[in-house]
Formats: structure tokens, sequence, C-alpha cells
């Protein structure tokens, strides 16, 4: 009974403890941010000036505008490309439905500032495919401004909507279908009566990641945005401007971008409050046989779809291997970009997985207590804290560093400029991937295994970790393997933190493109690509054959 009530105190030792440091690390940064918007830097006085001045000023309303309307078109886009192919592929006996799914997933796993990077090769104004076009007289469209960004959003995110819409379509009970078919329903109203319905909240929950992750982009509308701003490009320009940065704007942009996220989500869930269905799963649908022509044109559509969304890593692939002088490709093969990698970026490589590998390990054993205190010892300050953990996932990384740079630079916690300040954002960044899916594992792990533990007398404490982290270890390693590879292609924060210190291969990547070193750019970014591919092929060997799960 001792060691009980001990074991307790130290579950309530370690909450209290991951309270302290989440406040530290979150809470404060982002009163900090919120607070620096309210004053005026020349007299410290409480001021709404700058409130005033964003919703006034067309500059800036026309960058909230223009922020909105190409995160919503782009998540549409994404949607209609991702839910039709996820349809055929799960209904339909689609050949190689292993490969396709391994080529969308890795599609997925680049940053979405290489996506850019590629289609300016392929259809910018000296791009490959430009060129070639423009010996016949025909004018491409351009791949900068407003549907450059939409188009490069839609092929980048589409995979998302993929993989959560194609989980959904395979635990349809089918007797509803097959239900609605004797009553002499037609195939194209089943699924827009029934099918849709049922699977809404999964839609939804899809599109409002991908909103999130467009909303929270830096890298795209920097690179081909050009003349079309939105607010994480304005966020950084006032923060680090070179005639001077203007924080506190840049404080109340972060703020207002905050609430905009916020209002999304809000939407979202009163959207599935209102329209949620629930069925049985008895009965899993099984794909459809086809053959002859509709199984050549549905098995075409669904591999062209997926050729697009791999061609920016195949094209940066094989320009890694080209032959530059200066900006310029020339002719020939050979492995000078990657030795010039080594050369100038070697210590970029080593300080991403240097900083990614730290992040990781803390992500795992703080994502691991906070997803065991959130299910087996929920009481209102685990709930605060598995609250405040998820808080980030509407959190743009540019408005993230911005609030650290804010909290951590002055004594006795000064961090700018420091690897250290990195990690941190990368942590909590990254934090909700592990959390979520060892949250998930737990529930699937009966209780009265620790019961029985506990009643041979290991203390509660021991049994944890003796016991349950071990069982937790495939759900713990699904969300880790997820956090790694979008620690190591992370930009928006990094981009707002780093130094000449401690550049990371994602920054070294963008400020390459920015110089016009292509080909160093595109070695770069095959490192990325090669690193990430391993590490899915690593979790699909480990898992027995799953599929990465978002």
């Amino acid at each position: 009974m001792k060691n009980k009530k001990k074991s307790m105190d130290c579950w309530k030792i370690i909450t209290l403890v991951l309270m302290l440091v989440v406040g530290i690390i979150l809470v404060y940064p982002l009163m900090m941010l919120g607070t620096k918007s309210f004053f005026d830097p020349e007299t410290g006085g409480f001021t709404l000036s700058h409130y005033f001045d964003f919703f006034t000023l067309k500059y800036y309303l026309l960058a909230l505008k223009n922020s909105f309307v190409v995160c919503i078109v782009a998540t549409i886009a994404a949607t209609i490309i991702g839910v039709p192919i996820a349809y055929i592929a799960t209904r339909y006996t689609i050949k190689g439905k292993k490969v396709l799914d391994m080529i969308i997933i890795l599609s997925m796993i680049s940053p979405p500032f290489i996506g850019a990077y590629s289609w300016i090769l392929l259809f910018g104004r000296s791009g490959f495919i430009t060129n070639i076009f423009s010996k016949f007289g025909v004018v491409l469209p351009s791949i900068y401004g407003f549907w450059g960004m939409v188009f490069v959003f839609a092929i980048k995110f589409f995979p998302h909507i993929y993989l959560y819409v194609t989980g959904a379509l395979g635990s349809i009970d089918v007797s509803l279908e097959e239900a609605s078919e004797n009553l002499g329903m037609s195939k194209l109203k089943r699924i827009r009566t029934i099918t849709l319905p049922l699977i809404l909240p999964t839609i939804s929950a899809a599109m409002l990641m991908v909103f999130m992750a467009a909303l929270a982009d830096f890298g795209t509308p920097m690179m081909i945005g050009e003349g079309y701003k939105v607010l994480p490009v304005l966020i950084y320009q006032a923060y680090l401007s070179e005639m001077g940065g203007n924080a506190t704007m840049a404080s109340t942009m972060s703020v207002v971008m905050i609430l905009c996220a916020f209002l999304v989500l809000m939407i979202q869930r009163m959207v599935i409050s209102k329209k949620n269905y629930t069925m049985s799963m008895l009965r899993p649908p099984e794909p459809e046989k086809i053959t002859g022509i509709k199984k050549v044109i549905l098995t075409g559509i669904c591999y062209l779809i997926a050729f697009i969304g791999i061609l920016p890593q195949l094209t940066v692939t094989l320009t890694s291997f080209m032959n530059t002088s200066g900006p310029i490709f020339v002719e020939g093969f050979g492995l000078d970009s990657y030795r010039k990698i080594m050369d100038t970026c070697g210590k970029s490589i080593i300080h991403t997985f240097s900083y990614s590998l730290i992040s990781i390990v803390v992500m795992i054993v703080v994502g691991v207590l906070i997803a065991y205190l959130s299910v087996r010892k929920r009481n209102a300050f685990t709930k605060i804290l598995d609250t405040l953990v998820m808080f980030p996932y509407v959190i743009p990384g540019s408005v993230l560093g911005i609030a650290l740079l804010l909290s951590f630079n002055k004594q006795p916690f000064y961090l700018t400029g420091s690897w250290l300040i990195l990690v941190i954002a990368y942590i909590i960044r990254k934090l909700p991937y592990t959390v979520r899916s060892s949250s998930a594992i737990l529930y699937q792990i009966d209780e009265s295994i620790e019961e029985a533990s506990i009643n041979l007398g290991v203390s509660p404490l021991k049994t944890f970790f003796k016991t349950t982290a071990i069982l937790m270890i495939p759900g713990v390693f699904s969300g880790a393997i997820m956090s790694w590879i979008t620690t190591i292609n992370e930009l928006s924060s990094s981009v707002m933190l780093y130094t000449a210190r401690t550049s990371t291969i994602a920054v070294s990547i963008y400020t390459e493109v920015l110089r016009g070193n292509y080909g160093t750019a595109a070695a770069l970014s095959v490192v990325l690509s090669i690193t990430s591919m391993i590490s899915v092929f690593l979790f699909t060997k480990l898992s027995g054959g799953k599929s990465l799960s978002l």
C-alpha cells in the first residue's frame, strides 16, 4: 500500500514537472507573443494601434484574404484529387495496390518547398518543359503566383486526403450499401448519400490537416508566390526586414494567424457535430474485381496522379547529377553537386540529424508519459496537459519561431542563436504525432495487464516502465517515425531560428535556391528524400507491412 501511494505521488510529480516544462517552452512564449502585440515598441505603453493598422490597411487585409483563398482552393483541389483515387484504390482490384500506396506515401514525405523548387525547374521561366514548349511557340501558364501555389499545395497534400480516406473506406459496413442497392438506388447516388456522409468526419479531418499545412507553409509562397503575398511571408519579412525588423507588427500578424487557424478548427468541429454517423463495421467491403478497359483506365488514373505526385522528387534526383555552371545546368552528368554539399553544407547535414535525433529521443520519452497520463491518469491537470501539447498543431512554424525568439533572448534563458532553441521548436511542433500514436496504442492495451503486475507486488511506476511502455512500442514507433520525418524536413520554424552556426538541410536548400545554386539544392533535397524513404521502409519492415499513418 505504501509503495502504491509512493508511485501515485510520483505520477503527480511527473504531471507537475511536465506542466512546468510545457508552461516554460510553450505557454510562456505564446503569452509573450500576445503581449508584444499590445505594446508600443517606442513608448512601452499599451496600444491597439497595430491591430487597427492590420484591420484597416489594405496591405495586411489583402495578405489575410490571400492566405485564406489560396489555402481553401488548394484544400478543395487536394480533396478533389485524393478522394476519387482513394475510392478507386479501395473499392476496385487495382494492380500493384501496395506499390501505389508506397509511391503516394513517398510523394508526401518531402517538404512542400522542395516541390515548389522542383516545379520551378520544370515549369519556371527557364524550366526544362517550358523551354521545350517555347521552341514550338507554345507559352505555358506561369508556375508563379496564385495558381502556381494552389497547384503545388494540391499535388503535395493530396496524399494526406488519400491516406485518411482509404482507411475510412476500408472500414465501412458494406451492408449499408447493399441495402440501398437492393432498394434500387444507383451507384452514384449511393456514393453521394451513403458513402460520403459516412466518411465525412474523416474527410473533414484530412481537409483540416491540409488547410493547416498550407497555411503554415512558408517556403512555397516565398519561392513562387512572387506578388501574391500571404501572411507567413509578411510575418517573416516584418520580423527579419533588412531595414530593421518590426517585431510588434510581426507579433500582431502571428496572433491573427493563430486565431484564424482556431476559427477553421472550430468550424470543422461544428460541421462534424451536426453531420456525424456511426456504423457497426462488422462487414468491411471487398474490392470489386474489374477487367478489361475499365481496369486499364482506373489503374491508369491512379498511377498517373501518383506519378505527378512523385515527379518533384524524381526531378531533384535527376538534376542533382547534372553538371552546373553557376546557376545554369549544362550538358553531362557527375557528382560535382554532391562534392560541393560535403564541402559547403556538411555541417548542415550533421546539424539536421543531430538536432532531430535529440528531439526525437525527448519526444518519445515525453510523448509516452503524456499519453499515459492522459489515458490512464485522467484528471483536470492531465486534460490540460494533453490539450496544451496538441496546441502547436494549429500554430504555424514561423509564428512559433517568433514566439521563442521573443521569449528567450535575454538572461537567464538566453537561447537565441543556439542549437537548443531549434531543438525546443522541433519538440513543440512535432510532439503531437508521438502523443497521439502513443495514446491510440494505450487504448488497445488491457488495463488488467497492469493490474496483474501490481497485484504481484510490482509498483505501478515500475509496471509502467517494465510492462506498459514495452507494449506501447509499436504505436510509439509509428508516431516517432512520423515525427522524425517531419522534423528533418522542417523549414518554417528553422528559417526563423537558425544562424550560420546552426543551419539545417532544409534551410540550406532554401538559401541555395535563393542564391541560384540549383545543383547543390537538388543534392541536398535528395539527401533528405533518401533519409525519409529509409525511415518509411524501416517502419514498414518492422511493423510487418503496415502503412504509415498520420
